[in-house]
């Protein structure tokens, strides 16, 4: 059973379609970050901005349950890495418990999705492994409390993995699934999610036919139907049983968020990671505090017409109930390119979309997304462009007013975007392991003020890395993010990879790694 409380837990389109959002007004002046523009080089290390220290804090293979053996990546074992933290990483959010513990240490839980393992990067000799991949991937759930700073705590109470081997239970309108069973073995290349204002955490996965066929899996043990869902529990009851919410419908999901619709209701986004893919949000029909909210509501997919945004219903029931993705085009949804990342600010109902980029864009942009209304349940949004990124010298560009100053980063591929409570944007960009004039980085952009749609950088990858996203502890004193697969550059291998990062030990293969960025003087991140 997922435990419910009331309480909030602290936390493309086409080039027309394009050229409208770009006459988006400005919103009212907000406080502005403090981060000056700095360049990210390309190196085997990683760049920290002025002012600014970076800690690392687990890596690949470090011990995430009590039991987990010793990490030896020359000798994959599934069981071992059943209980390790996986070989990529992108975090899904940081759950704060709404009553302080009796001996009065704050305490949070941090999430952590490992989407993919690249046989040629996390084996030796490139040869696959994929039983022990199927343990690697899945999710890190961590604990976290603060003594004089916040630290990890090493095998915590509520410290758990997700792998392919962990038991889920399907709820909702195909609950019974695939040969009438009600639970499956697994989840699949969970690639993005979010903590819900109700105190549940949702997970949402990808494609899982790669990773059925790479398996070999026996339809009777891991349908297919089994996987492509969102996935709900309660990340402060490490014995909860997963729960795949087929209401919110089953497709390559790029990433989840989830808010209240002014009367209650659970209202959740989620985006199609496709070039072309679609963004979807489901309201369900229950109030948010139902154990059963979200196996019972209506999908929609957005329609953008200029800036103006209308949620499209999609069927329900029927095979098209199960795949919003083929119900989207004929309700009129609006492709976009490459969906990826969703950012909801915790000040209002503000969302925001990366779209990573595709053949009209390629370089991607940000979406601003303003609630019809005030109410996230509304029939209609405002949309906004923030920022079209890419190189300033390139015609099509456009960051804000202002611009770029000179000497900073620019911004590519948005793949991830975490908005904090002091009105700013924090976005990861994914190249994928392509090596370009600079290094994948983490930027802040204000959302409000006169630097609104200015994205500058605070910390950049190194060579081959991208960043997995940001997510800050509840006084925002510190910023959690993880820096993905360093060293899988087209080209290199798990014996000769482009750097070494974060240990440069021979023979030690690079390691995804969760790593908090701190101000030196102390203080919210970001001023």
């Amino acid at each position: 059973m997922i435990a419910r409380r009331s309480a909030l837990v602290l936390l493309l389109a086409a080039p027309a379609v394009l050229s409208a959002l770009a006459s988006g007004r400005a919103r009212a002046q907000g406080r502005g970050n403090d981060l000056a523009p700095m360049p990210l080089p390309v190196k085997q290390d990683d760049s920290t901005g002025r002012g600014y220290r970076r800690d690392v804090l687990v890596r690949w293979g470090d011990r995430v349950t009590f039991d987990a053996p010793p990490w030896n990546p020359l000798r994959p074992d599934p069981d071992g890495a059943a209980a390790q933290f996986g070989w990529d990483a992108r975090l899904a959010g940081v759950a704060a418990p709404t009553q302080q513990a009796a001996d009065g240490i704050p305490r949070a839980v941090l999430t952590v999705v490992h989407p993919t393992v690249m046989p040629a990067f996390a084996f030796p000799g490139g040869r696959d492994h994929p039983a022990a991949a199927a343990m690697m991937q899945g999710a890190s759930l961590i604990n976290l409390e603060r003594r004089g700073r916040w630290v990890v705590v090493d095998g915590g109470f509520q410290s758990r993995r997700l792998t392919a081997g962990t038991l889920c239970r399907l709820s909702g309108p195909y609950g019974q699934g695939p040969g009438g069973q009600g639970s499956v073995r697994g989840v699949l290349g969970l690639r993005g999610g979010c903590v819900t204002p109700w105190g549940t955490l949702l997970l949402a996965e990808g494609d899982p036919a790669p990773w059925l066929a790479r398996l070999g899996a026996d339809p009777a043990l891991m349908p297919p139907g089994g996987y492509g869902w969102v996935v709900e529990l309660n990340p402060f009851d490490p014995q909860s049983l997963p729960v795949k919410r087929t209401a919110l419908g089953r497709f390559a999901h790029g990433d989840v968020a989830a808010t209240l619709s002014r009367d209650g209701h659970a209202v959740v986004y989620l985006t199609d990671r496709r070039v072309g893919g679609y963004l979807f949000r489901f309201v369900s029909s229950r109030p948010a505090t139902a154990e059963d909210a979200l196996d019972a509501g209506r999908l929609a997919v957005a329609r953008m017409e200029g800036e103006r945004i209308t949620w499209m219903p999609l069927p329900e029931g029927g095979s098209l109930g199960a795949d919003p993705v083929a119900a989207a085009g004929p309700a009129g949804g609006s492709p976009l390119d490459m969906p990826a990342g969703l950012g909801l600010d915790p000040a209002g109902p503000r969302l925001l979309l990366a779209c990573r980029g595709g053949p009209s864009r390629p370089a991607g942009y940000v979406i601003e997304l303003t609630a019809g209304g005030g109410d996230d349940g509304a029939g209609t949004a405002r949309a906004a462009l923030l920022f079209a990124a890419g190189d300033p010298r390139l015609p099509g560009t456009r960051y804000g007013q202002a611009g770029l100053p000179p000497g900073s980063a620019w911004l590519e591929n948005p793949e991830t975007v975490t908005v904090d409570g002091r009105g700013r944007a924090w976005i990861g960009t994914d190249r994928g392991g392509r090596v370009g004039e600079q290094a994948d980085g983490l930027f802040a952009c204000d959302l409000d003020g006169p630097r609104r749609g200015v994205p500058l950088p605070l910390y950049g990858a190194p060579r081959a890395g991208a960043i997995g996203g940001a997510a800050l502890t509840p006084d925002g004193e510190v910023l959690f993010s993880a820096v993905r697969h360093p060293g899988a550059e087209p080209g290199a291998s798990f014996e000769r990879p482009a750097t070494r990062w974060p240990e440069f030990q021979a023979g030690l293969p690079p390691r995804s790694t969760l790593i908090g960025l701190v101000r030196n003087g102390g203080g919210p991140v970001g001023g």
